[in-house]
């Protein structure tokens, strides 16, 4: 999922913001057979929009406070099991076109 957020610790960082990529893998509580019926699995639109919230309406310091709280809102989805989400900064303001990016994984 590729956001524009205000993160980071730089003023212009939190005023100007920047490109951000979020990577979010979810272990889903499987039936013994699914029967392709959405009431099954994880309805994906729902960690979708609970991330985007967070990229686009909160400022956080941090890509770990970031990640975490992505993390959190993500497990709390129901038949979301564990979640892994890798938050990376398009962006940052480092030379030579460098990235940066954090791995989080819950429970």
């Amino acid at each position: 999922m590729n956001f524009w957020g205000h993160h980071g610790v730089l003023p212009q960082e939190r005023k100007l913001g920047g490109p951000f990529k979020v990577d979010l893998e979810v272990l889903v509580a499987a039936p013994r057979r699914y029967r392709d019926r959405l009431s099954e699995t994880v309805d994906y639109r729902v960690l979708y929009t609970r991330t985007k919230v967070l990229m686009e309406r909160h400022r956080f310091r941090t890509l770990e406070a970031l990640a975490s709280a992505i993390a959190d809102v993500a497990v709390r989805v129901p038949k979301v099991q564990k979640v892994r989400v890798k938050v990376t900064k398009l962006a940052p303001p480092l030379a030579g076109g460098a990235t940066s990016a954090v791995e989080v994984h819950r429970p």
